[in-house]
C-alpha cells in the first residue's frame, strides 16, 4: 500500500491496477519473534551485512538489526486523536493509515509536535501481518535518502501498527493521475528529479551485499517530500535476492498487474532485474501521464506497455504520446533518451535489462546535459484531444492537506 500523506479525496478515483496472488510470509530468519507484548523483540538474525559507511554505502546505511522505537498503543491512540475518522489518510488491504502528531512535551496535542503517519493493521488481515513483519525487518534496517523512514512500531495484544515519517507531497501516482482543479502538473525537471531519486533508492537495495528485491515497484509506492524528493515506501513484499550461485529466487507470484515483470508472472522466478522492469513501466507513466493498466481505455490500449512499447523508439510517435499536461514544455532529446532507457528496462529477458546503477548513471547524464524545455509551437492545441485519442484529464490532488487527497492509500483489489 502506498503511503501518501494528506487528507482523503472527496471523490477518489479507484485504482485500476490489481495485486497478484498472495505469498507466504518471509523466511523464518526474517520474522518477528513470537509474543504479544509491546516489547516483543525483533528477530536478531539478519541477512544484511553490518558493513556501512561512505565506502560501502556512500548514500545510505544498512543495520544488522532493526533500530526502531517501540511505541505504546496509548501513545499512538493519543497521537491520532483516538484514531478519529477525520484523521484517516487512506486505507487498503492492510488497514487504515492515520495522520498524527508526536509531541514529547504535550503528547496527543492536535497540531503540535512532529507530523507522522500511522498504519494500523486490520486484525483480520493475515496478509497484513506478514507485510507488517516484512516492513519491520527490511525497512527497519535500512536508511537511505530515497527510502521512506520507518520510525517505529507497536505490537500490543492484537494491535499491530507502524509509524512513518510524514511525506508532504504524497505519492507520484496521485500527481500523475489525480483529478481536479487543485492538481498541478509536474514540470519536466521535477519528473526527472523524481525518476533519479527513485532509481537511486532501488539501486541502493540491489547493490547491498545481500541484495534486496523490492518486488512491487510502482508509482503509488513512490512518495514525495516537500521538495519533491522521491522515497520508496511499503516494503511488505520485499525479498532477499538469490545467493551468489543462483540467478533468481523462486516464489509464488505477488505484486501488481501492469508492473510485474513477465518472467515473474509466468514462472515465479524472481530476479533482481525484475524490479528494473517495474521501473521501466514507471518511466513510461512519467512520460505519458497514463496508468500502467486502465480498462477504460480503448481495446488494445488497456495495458500501457503493450500499447506504447512499439512507439518508444520513434521520436515522432513518442511526441504524440507525451503527457499533454506538460503542454509541450519538455526537452525532446531528453524525453527520447528516457524513452529509450525505458525500452531497455522493459526488455523481455532480465539479462538484457540494465542494472539500476546503470539506470541512475544514464538519468544523471540526461540531467547534466541541462537541455531546457522548449515552449510549444501551437499553444491553441493545449486543451484539445491528443493525437492518440486521449481526452485531457481533470485532476483533483490527493496530496496536500484539505485540498489534496490520499487516494494512494487505497490499495488496488487483491487477486488471490
Amino acid at each position: 500500500m502506498g503511503l501518501c500523506w494528506g487528507s482523503p479525496a472527496d471523490n477518489p478515483t479507484p485504482s485500476t491496477t490489481g495485486h497478484l496472488s498472495s505469498v507466504t510470509s518471509q523466511t523464518a530468519s526474517n520474522t518477528i519473534s513470537s509474543g504479544t507484548s509491546r516489547g516483543s523483540n525483533i528477530s536478531r538474525s539478519s541477512g544484511f551485512s553490518a558493513l556501512s559507511g561512505d565506502e560501502a554505502f556512500p548514500n545510505g546505511q544498512i543495520l544488522p538489526t532493526p533500530n526502531l522505537r517501540i511505541f505504546s498503543f496509548a501513545e499512538l491512540k493519543a497521537a491520532t486523536k483516538n484514531f478519529r475518522p477525520d484523521m484517516v489518510l487512506g486505507e487498503g488491504g492492510f488497514g487504515k493509515v492515520f495522520k498524527g502528531w508526536l509531541d514529547e512535551k504535550a503528547p496527543g496535542k492536535n497540531g503540535s509536535g512532529n507530523l507522522i503517519a500511522v498504519k494500523k493493521l486490520n486484525s483480520e488481515s493475515l496478509q497484513g501481518f506478514e507485510e507488517w513483519q516484512s516492513e519491520v525487518n527490511f525497512l527497519g534496517r535500512l536508511y537511505h535518502p530515497h527510502l521512506v523512514r520507518l520510525l517505529g512500531y507497536c505490537w500490543e495484544d492484537k494491535e499491530l501498527l507502524l509509524v512513518y515519517e510524514f511525506m508532504q507531497k504524497g505519492s507520484l501516482e496521485n500527481h500523475l493521475f489525480g483529478r481536479g482543479a487543485t492538481v498541478k502538473s509536474l514540470e519536466w525537471d521535477i519528473r526527472l528529479k523524481i525518476a533519479i531519486g527513485a532509481a537511486k533508492g532501488l539501486s541502493f537495495l540491489h547493490t547491498s551485499d545481500k541484495q534486496v528485491i523490492y518486488r512491487d515497484f510502482k508509482a503509488s509506492n513512490i512518495l514525495l517530500d516537500g521538495s519533491y524528493t522521491a522515497k520508496i515506501s511499503d516494503f511488505g513484499l520485499a525479498k532477499f535476492g538469490p545467493s551468489a550461485s543462483q540467478s533468481h529466487v523462486t516464489t509464488r507470484v505477488m505484486g501488481t498487474y501492469g508492473y510485474a515483470a513477465p518472467e515473474y508472472v509466468a514462472t515465479g522466478h524472481l530476479y533482481v532485474k525484475s524490479d528494473v522492469y517495474g521501473f521501466g513501466v514507471v518511466l513510461v507513466e512519467i512520460l505519458t501521464g497514463l496508468r500502467a493498466l486502465d480498462p477504460n481505455r480503448p481495446s488494445g490500449r488497456h495495458n500501457l506497455v503493450d500499447w506504447v512499447k512499439p512507439y518508444l523508439s520513434d521520436r515522432r510517435k513518442l511526441k504524440s504520446l507525451m503527457d499533454h499536461r506538460l503542454e509541450g514544455k519538455y526537452p525532446s532529446k531528453a524525453a527520447f533518451r528516457i524513452a529509450h532507457l525505458a525500452l531497455k528496462c522493459l526488455a523481455p529477458e532480465p539479462k538484457h535489462r540494465p542494472s539500476m546503477k546503470e539506470v541512475v548513471e544514464t538519468l544523471e547524464q540526461i540531467e547534466s546535459a541541462n537541455e531546457k524545455p522548449k515552449e510549444p509551437r501551437n499553444r491553441s492545441a493545449r486543451h484539445t484531444t491528443s493525437r492518440h485519442g486521449r481526452q485531457p484529464l481533470q485532476h483533483q490532488s490527493p496530496l496536500a492537506p484539505k485540498h489534496e487527497a490520499g487516494r494512494a492509500y487505497q490499495n488496488p483489489p487483491r487477486v488471490r
